[in-house]
């Protein structure tokens, strides 16, 4: 599995995309059609691969960035970029992902600009609801992904307890160790 979901909310995902934004060379993990291709099908939004080409690379960065720019605005209580908002748009109007009903359930088929649109809708949806007011950013410092705050309390301070909480609450321990034996 190249991809991580740990948002529960596919848009935020998406834009978990590139990995520690504020490094000096963040890791992409959309760099290639087929790293494209694997984030629609690990995802679940699409059963069959939708053929990524380079050219729908760039138009799925564009997307990301512009999710993430539009969070980043809501996270920092400042208006929405119009550019983003553009882009965003733009992106929800096109085609809906095919469902069709087979002896297996329901299929997921479509193109990557349909992929995309279904990911645009969503970000649209999030931020333009109510559950905007529940976007956080991760805190552990290298760590630079979003997500939905839906914990009881609202106290929720990682992405995800299994990656970036362990790490944190085991660097913390570690320091406690280190100071008691000095």
């Amino acid at each position: 599995m190249n991809h991580a979901f740990p948002c529960g909310t596919l848009c935020l995902d998406f834009v978990g995309t590139l990995r520690a934004r504020r490094n000096a060379e963040p890791l992409e993990k959309l760099a290639t059609p087929g790293l494209l291709d694997d984030w629609f099908m690990e995802s679940g939004m699409l059963d069959l691969v939708p053929g990524a080409s380079e050219a729908d690379v760039v138009i799925a960065v564009q997307l990301r960035e512009a999710i993430y720019d539009l969070v980043a605005a809501r996270l920092d209580g400042r208006a929405l970029p119009v550019e983003a908002v553009a882009e965003l748009n733009l992106q929800a109007s096109g085609l809906p992902v095919t469902l069709r009903l087979g002896p297996e359930g329901v299929m997921k088929t479509g193109s990557v600009s349909q992929g995309l649109a279904a990911l645009a809708r969503e970000a649209v949806q999030l931020l333009g609801g109510d559950e905007a007011a529940l976007l956080r950013e991760c805190s552990r410092p290298e760590c630079t992904q979003v997500y939905l705050d839906r914990s009881r309390g609202h106290r929720r301070e990682w992405c995800a307890m299994r990656t970036c909480g362990n790490r944190v609450k085991a660097a913390n321990y570690r320091a406690r160790q280190h100071a008691a034996q000095a």
